[in-house]
Formats: structure tokens, C-alpha cells, sequence
């Protein structure tokens, strides 16, 4: 999960909380994560379940005296009046996520993905694998150089045309819970393809380079263990016959890819926007003034870009967005910032400090595993800033893997629950919305075989390679 970090300055003036208290708010958390594991049996929405907790942490939050109530001091030493539980909340995600959402629908009608998705699905030859490990390795690309969310809202979009298109339908719940799990794959990549390595990595001053040659292989490799279990694990099978194989090609020989298109202007439209929109995305932390701005404001710049051919009737675009996701997520984000006012982050952080004074090996492994679970139902940016400013006072050298293993737990335990992260949860959604069941115990139940294998493979990595 990505919330928003508390600035050192409010770390500073945070005032003790006593144990029982915290304990007490760890209870709700617990119970935040219960109600979301039952949510069919209880027949609520993820929103209505979260906002009931939000409601609730904040209340006890002001009864307990826990909140930081009152104005907010902004660079420019202006006080602006922003409700507590405003300030908890990830905008620069909500934005991301209800961008891309709106310009995904919007160009989607251009007919581009429908000409994307066809042309892969004619160069796979009607091979389902194929186009698994087609879109799969998108996926793990377009996570590490654009971010998790975008990524999985353009490859799921894709996956479903090229699937509905060959008549294999009943396998999209494969693809889509697969390609959910290959963006935190991704996402371990590069120093800049997540938070937690931003911050782990700057602290203990790994380079560039070095952090992709490091990362480069477990992701390569972690890539393909995840698809061709994949592949095993939904059935998702090869043409073995010559006479299947001929019978594919000309299935996809007579799709016309310019079909879906309505018409030329409007596709060339498309493409150019979309390229813009994925170069704007990936260099968004270099490019002067849009860096300031972030890519929450490069992804509503865009789909207000692209909403302008349609200024007279942008309703229909508006009723495309999963607001149920967008409330989910605004509520979830409020609960996780009282809990870190409460000091239940803290006190997993002290657990996991413990861990790491058993050594590298046996607390290197310890600490990965922790991290993983920890980072799968709670934030994992302020426990990775935790443990990385642990880490740096016990004077870990950069190439110690107790780093490493911080990097790669809090990045693959988002794999663990579909609000471990981000794209987990908006896999779920587009899996809703293609009226797929999908439950959080049904996502648990699915993934979890994925998640232990790249936690064990992780685990082995971490302190046999990068030692």
C-alpha cells in the first residue's frame, strides 16, 4: 500500500502512546483485514466495509487524542485548514488511479487497444500461452518504467479484447490474476519503479546500476516461474496439434484489426495521446515543472486532454470510473494514517528491528518474510522508511542484503492480498467488471501458491547472490 508518509517534522513532535492503546487499534486493523476476507458473507462493498472503519479509527483517534488536529503548515509557511482526515489520504494514487481509469475508457473508443490487442493476438497465432507470456512481459515492463496501477489498467484492458476476440473467455480470470501479481514483480526492477526502493535504496546508497544489475536477474527469473505456473495453474494451454495450430492462424487471419477502429482520425488521435501520455509517465520524475507535480497531476492532465473531444458529453466517461475502487481506497488510506499515529506501524517496526540483530542470514531471511507480510495489509512506505533509517543507524554497509531484503519483501507482499498493493486491487476490479467471481479469500486462495514461490525464490536470492 502507498499512503502518504509522515514528514519528519510531525514524526518529531508525535507524542508516546502507551501500548494498550496501541494494541487496541491493531485490533481494529485486524479486524478492518477480517471484515475484507468475509466481504461475500457479510454482502457489503470493499468501500462501505473500509469507510465504516475509517469512521471508527477517527473517532477514536480524537477520543484518544491521537490525530493531529488543526491547521497545516504548507513550504510557504502558510497555515491551511486541511481536516485530518484529508491529510491521510494518498492523492497522488486516487489521482493516478481515477486518470488513467478515465483515459483508458476515452481511447479505448478510439478503437487503439482493440487494433493493439489484435495484432498481438494475431502475431501469438492463436496460441493462448503465447499470448500470456506476451502480455505478461508487458506487464513486467510497463510496471517498472511507467507505475503499477497504469500498467495493469492498459494490460488488463488488452487481455480481455484479445481473449473475448478468440473465443477463451473462461480463461481472462487467469491472465488478469496473473498479470496482477507480475506488477510487484516489475515493480522491484528499478530504483525508481517503486517507493520502497527509492527510499531503502537512497539510504543505503545504491546506485542506479547497481540496483537494476542486483534486481535484473530475480526479475527475470521470478517472471518466468510466475507464468509458467501460471500457465499450469489455469490451464492455460499450447496448440500441440499441427491441425490445432493451423486452425488458430486462420481463426486470427480473418480478424481485422481495423474494425474496432471508428475512424482514422480518431485512431491516429489515440495512438499519439497514448504515446505521449506513456513517455510523460516514465520520465514524469525528470521532466522540469511536471516533476513538482507528480504523476497523480500527469494522469488528470491527461484524461482532461483527451475528454475535450468529448466536452459536450462527458458523463458517459464519468460512470466508466470504478468509484466503489476510488472510495476504497480514500477510506483505506484515512485507517492507515491512524495507525500510524497509534504506533501499530511502530511497533511492527521494533519486531522487525529484533529480526535484523540476528544476523544476515537467519535475520536477513526473517526480515524479508516479515516485511512481505506486514507490507500485505499494511503500508509498506513509512515500514520501509523504518527500516531503512534502522538500518542506517546500525551502520549497514550499502552492500549488506538486510537491505535487500527489506526491498523485496516490502515489494512482493502485495502479492499476498488484494490490498497488498495498489494493482493487486485494480486486478480485482477489472475482474469484477468483466463479471468474474472474485472474492478476497478467492484472491488469497489463488495467489498465494505465486506469492510463496517468489518469497521463497526472494529469500534464496537475497542471501545466497546478493551476499
Amino acid at each position: 500500500m502507498t499512503p502518504l508518509l509522515a514528514s519528519p517534522e510531525a514524526a518529531a513532535h508525535a507524542h508516546p502512546v502507551p501500548l494498550w492503546t496501541t494494541l487496541v487499534f491493531a485490533a481494529v486493523l485486524l479486524g478492518l483485514i477480517g471484515c475484507l476476507a468475509f466481504e461475500e458473507k457479510i454482502h457489503a462493498k470493499k468501500s462501505v466495509i473500509a469507510g465504516a472503519f475509517a469512521v471508527l479509527s477517527l473517532l477514536l483517534g480524537a477520543a484518544f487524542d491521537l490525530l493531529p488536529v488543526g491547521p497545516v503548515v504548507n513550504v510557504f509557511g502558510e497555515a491551511l485548514a486541511v481536516p485530518v482526515y484529508v491529510q491521510g489520504v494518498d492523492w497522488s494514487v486516487i489521482a493516478i488511479i481515477l486518470g488513467s481509469s478515465v483515459f483508458v475508457d476515452v481511447v479505448s473508443r478510439t478503437g487503439l487497444f482493440t487494433w493493439i490487442a489484435l495484432k498481438l493476438t494475431k502475431r501469438s497465432g492463436g496460441d493462448p500461452l503465447k499470448l500470456l507470456w506476451s502480455y505478461g512481459l508487458m506487464t513486467v515492463v510497463f510496471s517498472a518504467v511507467l507505475n503499477n496501477v497504469t500498467a495493469m489498467i492498459i494490460v488488463g484492458s488488452l487481455s480481455a479484447v484479445s481473449l473475448e476476440r478468440l473465443g477463451r473467455r473462461d480463461r481472462l480470470l487467469g491472465f488478469l490474476v496473473v498479470e496482477g501479481l507480475l506488477t510487484n514483480v516489475g515493480g522491484l526492477l528499478t530504483l525508481i519503479s517503486s517507493v520502497p526502493n527509492i527510499i531503502v535504496g537512497t539510504t543505503a546508497g545504491i546506485g542506479f546500476g547497481a540496483f537494476l544489475a542486483a534486481a535484473a536477474p530475480f526479475v527475470v527469473l521470478a517472471t518466468g516461474l510466475t507464468l509458467w505456473m501460471g500457465a499450469r495453474l489455469f490451464k492455460v494451454e499450447g496448440l500441440a496439434t499441427e491441425a490445432a495450430r493451423a486452425a488458430a492462424e486462420a481463426q486470427v487471419a480473418a480478424f481485422d484489426e481495423n474494425d474496432g477502429v471508428p475512424s482514422r482520425g480518431g485512431f491516429i488521435f489515440g495512438a499519439v495521446i497514448t504515446g505521449l501520455f506513456i513517455g510523460t509517465i516514465a520520465f514524469a520524475s525528470v521532466i522540469p515543472w511536471v516533476k513538482a507535480l507528480g504523476m497523480g497531476y500527469v494522469a488528470l492532465g491527461f484524461a482532461v486532454v483527451v475528454i475535450t473531444r468529448h466536452k459536450a458529453n462527458p458523463k458517459a466517461f464519468y460512470e466508466a470510473v470504478d468509484w466503489d475502487l476510488i472510495g476504497f481506497f480514500v477510506a483505506l488510506f484515512m485507517v492507515i494514517n491512524v495507525m500510524e499515529h497509534a504506533q501499530v506501524l511502530g511497533l511492527i517496526g521494533q519486531g522487525l528491528a529484533w529480526m535484523i540483530g540476528l544476523g544476515e542470514t537467519l535475520g536477513g531471511g526473517l526480515l524479508l518474510l516479515a516485511s512481505a507480510g506486514f507490507s500485505s495489509v499494511t503500508d509498506n512506505i513509512p515500514l520501509a522508511a523504518m527500516l531503512a533509517k534502522i538500518l542506517g543507524a546500525l551502520g549497514t554497509p550499502s552492500d549488506s542484503p538486510l537491505w535487500w531484503s527489506v526491498i523485496f519483501g516490502a515489494n512482493l507482499g502485495g502479492n499476498l492480498t488484494p490490498i497488498g498493493s495498489a494493482s493487486t486491487l485494480v486486478a480485482v476490479t477489472i475482474i469484477h467488471k468483466n463479471k468474474l467471481p472474485m472474492s478476497f479469500a478467492g484472491f488469497v486462495k489463488l495467489a498465494l501458491p505465486f506469492a510463496l514461490m517468489q518469497l521463497a525464490l526472494a529469500t534464496v536470492y537475497v542471501l545466497l547472490v546478493l551476499r
